[in-house]
């Protein structure tokens, strides 16, 4: 349930961690990004062709935004910094469930023709 605050009898807010979940969660490639991770520490090379579509540049970003947010880390390789990886980290991981819960939702709510239809895009 999400947790709200009422300021006036008809007027209701929205708690602040649920929307900031949900403004860091909410981009796209996003999600794809902890699925992939969430099988184990990837190279930038192998999360770009495990997510056809994603942009180099747009896949930094992404990867920035959740270093930032302490759900990934990268890490280096020893012997040369080009052969970094990338891992999630506890707060990545304890989002498994919710990964699991969505995809619960999705296979439930989304049907073929919404599938047919992002795929012409």
């Amino acid at each position: 349930m999400i947790e709200m605050t009422q300021t006036k009898e008809s007027e209701k807010v929205i708690c602040p961690r649920f929307e900031q979940t949900f403004s860091i969660l909410g981009k796209k490639w996003t999600g794809l990004i902890i699925d992939v991770l969430l099988d184990g520490p990837r190279r930038f090379k192998d999360l770009s062709q495990a997510i056809p579509g994603v942009s180099d540049r747009v896949l930094v970003e992404r990867l920035k935004e959740l270093e930032k947010e302490e759900i990934v880390t990268r890490d280096l390789d020893d012997t040369c910094d080009i052969r970094s990886g990338y891992r999630l980290t506890a707060k990545g991981k304890a989002l498994r469930n919710v990964m699991n819960e969505v995809q619960e939702w999705a296979n439930q709510w989304i049907c073929d023709t919404e599938l047919n239809n992002l795929n012409d895009r």
